[in-house]
């Protein structure tokens, strides 16, 4: 029997720069799935969009269309919310030159 709903941690103390993304996660069963993207330290430089990727096999990404803006400040979090995916997901973005956050990114799926 599959759970009801999971809290899974994909991303914790990674520095992100230039082209960034999450571990990507395996998410089919789920009907609902919620991303935050917390900075733990102070974000150096501009914050950029972060957006939603979905794949069919966690090796091929097409972005989903999920938009939000990356925190802008230490403990700051940015939120993603989707009800229509296929089986993977991640989150990704891109810092300009120069700019980098270090983030921890929880996926929350509910069934």
């Amino acid at each position: 029997m599959l759970p009801e709903n999971i809290t899974a941690v994909i991303t914790r103390n990674e520095r992100w720069s230039g082209d960034a993304a999450s571990e990507p996660y395996e998410a089919g069963w789920a009907h609902e799935a919620v991303f935050f993207i917390r900075a733990l330290k102070p974000p150096v430089g501009t914050a950029p969009k972060g957006w939603v990727e979905i794949s069919p096999d966690g090796m091929h990404w097409v972005r989903e269309g999920t938009e939000f803006a990356m925190p802008g400040e230490q403990d700051g979090v940015a939120v993603a919310r989707l009800n229509a995916f296929g089986n993977w997901l991640r989150v990704a973005t891109r810092f300009a030159d120069g700019a980098e956050c270090t983030v921890l990114v929880t996926l929350h799926l509910k069934a």
